[in-house]
């Protein structure tokens, strides 16, 4: 394509730039749009004002919204703070984006849903959380598109990249020096990488997307520690050296620290992504053990 076809350069401002997925979008997408990143303390959920501060001298043609509370026990234990973060806070996100001419992408989660179906969960199951948590955040949902009706809402669950430690990179410090190591064995859901995350949300923006809620994460399900067992398997065949390769199997209830509950299958079906953009996200296993590969070059390096 030569220069002069090239399409304009989109602003985009991502609110949350220092988050997993946030960060991600920020490097991922330096060369491709015009950044501007907000993070704490300029940028606070429990004070709107913030959010006016951080977005009115600007102007942008989407937001991405990345910041949410997203510390599941927390959020039971503190109920007026969760839904201030959660529900109020995306509300006047929302609200603040449709006066500026901006659309809105969201980032919601699979604790929406209360993990009684069998079946991967599609877009049109009805939203049944089961936590403080989950009920915010749901909340926060209807009123980002009750504020601005063009918004697009991505569910996403298990999010992993290099910008932030998450789950698989704890159990894999673990397992480097300590040879037992365990993982729920009763919880399904997909993981999510950022690498893939930060190309199919582009892909969303790109294609001017219709609003409404995506699911988006890496197809296929598993527990805790069938991702994590498998994650260690793939270290291990990428020459980092562990003390095992082994999970072995706890239950939710054998974590007194959990005080909220957890919906216990909340694999996502991803096809509307695939029937809207026409992209095809990859297997878990492949993005993890893509993650791995990246962990096992940096330090060879």
């Amino acid at each position: 394509m030569k220069p002069e076809e090239q399409p304009p350069n989109k602003r985009i401002a991502v609110i949350g730039s220092r988050g997993r997925l946030g960060a991600a979008l920020m490097r991922a997408w330096a060369e491709r749009y015009t950044m501007t990143g907000f993070a704490r303390p300029a940028f606070d959920l429990l004070r709107p004002e913030s959010i006016d501060e951080c977005l009115r001298p600007r102007d942008f043609d989407w937001v991405i919204n990345c910041a949410a509370n997203t510390n599941v026990d927390e959020c039971e234990k503190d109920p007026e703070a969760a839904f201030a973060a959660n529900e109020r806070a995306p509300r006047h996100i929302a609200r603040n984006s449709r006066e500026r001419g901006a659309r809105l992408l969201h980032v919601s989660t699979d604790y929406v849903f209360d993990g009684k179906k069998s079946e991967p969960y599609s877009e049109t199951d009805a939203v049944v959380p089961i936590s403080i948590y989950g009920e915010s955040k749901a909340a926060g949902d209807t009123a980002v598109l009750e504020e601005a009706p063009d918004s697009i809402i991505v569910r996403v669950s298990w999010v992993f990249g290099p910008e932030k430690p998450s789950f698989i990179d704890g159990i894999l410090n673990k397992a480097r020096t300590d040879p037992k190591a365990s993982a729920v064995a009763d919880k399904w859901s997909s993981p999510t990488y950022t690498e893939d995350m930060a190309d199919w949300l582009a892909a969303l923006i790109e294609q001017s997307a219709p609003a409404g809620y995506y699911h988006l994460c890496n197809t296929g399900g598993c527990t805790w520690r069938d991702y994590g067992e498998y994650a260690l398997q793939c270290a291990q065949a990428a020459g980092i050296p562990l003390q095992t390769t082994s999970v072995s199997p706890i239950s939710l209830k054998d974590i007194p620290a959990f005080v909220a509950q957890r919906p216990i299958n909340t694999v996502l079906d991803t096809s509307k992504f695939s029937r809207t953009t026409g992209i095809f996200p990859r297997s878990w296993q492949s993005a993890v053990e893509s993650y791995i590969a990246s962990i096992a070059a940096r330090e060879a390096a």
